[in-house]
């Protein structure tokens, strides 16, 4: 495995982290054994790098992390983020009637607390605001972030989802480390502004859904998704778009096969080619799939694979927003 800086902190981690999140939520039935096996196969592997969130399961994805987590504390890099909350105390996904977002630094000190209890442990490597809140000024959140800091309940602080404004505004309270966003080869909007941004200010890039939310699982109607995978929401899974997707997704497996790649595979090692201080955590549940995502990332594009990608993204444009309507609007805010 090969390791990457985390911006300025001396820290190194794996090239790729593992996203956690399908493990107790989002992605359809769950299996708290395999998805055991596959963190166990993880530490095996040399992936440091874990990432969950409150949110996940309300509470569930860190609780079974805990089962690992406090007998290899020194093998683990914890990161986890605040600010999603359910007004019935139910899981549902961030854009679902009864969801809303908390930044205000009340808040940001309640649930830290939380989060401590249920991954058993007293500090938290990596901190992120799982959004920005529209609602409170950002000053306000990251300095309550940066009180955790103070105390020893946090190292480092993150962001997730923000606009380089208000990267900008948080860096200056207090320096934030990392950048969670979603990037892969369909959603690349933070090329323009805001990776320039966090270049310059050492702040590294975590891309979520670096595998582009199963653009490769041949899904040609979005009721093959399972009822409670949250993908049935989202514009690329609608009939408008599905056509343009499927057509982009198999020039990439043709590509990929060239290579003797899969689809997935290809993805991620576009996301790694695009820079040393580029994090993506992709996640699964699934032993094969981790293994798959650690062949990955040792494959070097060369300019004329990248060059080939690009001509295919042109090709097939049309390929959707990432959220629904009503998630858009806390995104990059």
């Amino acid at each position: 495995m090969d390791y990457r800086a985390l911006g300025n902190t001396g820290e190194k981690l794996s090239a790729i982290g593992l996203g956690c999140m399908g493990m107790s939520f989002a992605y359809g039935p769950t299996d708290e054994q395999q998805s055991i096996a596959t963190l166990e196969r993880a530490l095996e592997r040399g992936i440091n790098f874990w990432d969950t969130a409150d949110m996940y399961g309300n509470g569930a994805n860190e609780e079974l992390l805990s089962k690992l987590l406090t007998s290899h504390r020194d093998q683990i890099f914890i990161a986890t983020k605040f600010g999603f909350r359910f007004k019935d105390g139910i899981a549902r996904s961030s854009a679902a009637a009864g969801t809303y977002f908390d930044g205000s630094p009340e808040w940001v000190k309640t649930a830290v607390e939380a989060s401590l209890k249920r991954l058993k442990i007293d500090t938290i490597d990596l901190y992120y605001a799982h959004r920005v809140d529209p609602n409170v000024p950002i000053e306000e959140t990251v300095g309550a972030m940066a009180d955790l800091v103070q105390a020893g309940k946090v190292r480092y602080i993150g962001l997730s989802e923000a606009s380089a404004a208000s990267i900008r505004k948080a860096h200056q309270v207090h320096p934030i480390t990392a950048l969670q966003s979603e990037y892969s080869l369909l959603s690349r909007d933070l090329e323009t502004e805001i990776l320039p941004t966090i270049r310059e200010l050492g702040i590294t890039l975590v891309p979520y859904s670096p595998l582009a939310r199963g653009l490769f699982d041949n899904i040609t109607q979005a009721d093959q998704l399972a009822p409670d995978d949250f993908r049935r929401s989202i514009p690329r899974y609608q009939a408008e778009y599905l056509d343009n997707n499927r057509k982009l997704a198999e020039g990439l497996q043709q590509l990929a096969a060239e290579k003797g790649l899969k689809g997935t595979q290809l993805a991620l090692a576009w996301v790694l080619a695009q820079g040393e201080d580029i994090i993506p955590i992709p996640g699964t549940k699934r032993i094969s799939y981790l293994e798959e995502n650690i062949a990955a990332s040792e494959v070097q594009l060369s300019a004329e694979d990248l060059q080939r990608i690009e001509t295919l993204l042109k090709q097939y444009p049309n390929t959707g927003e990432r959220y629904s309507e009503g998630s858009m609007k806390l995104v990059n805010h």
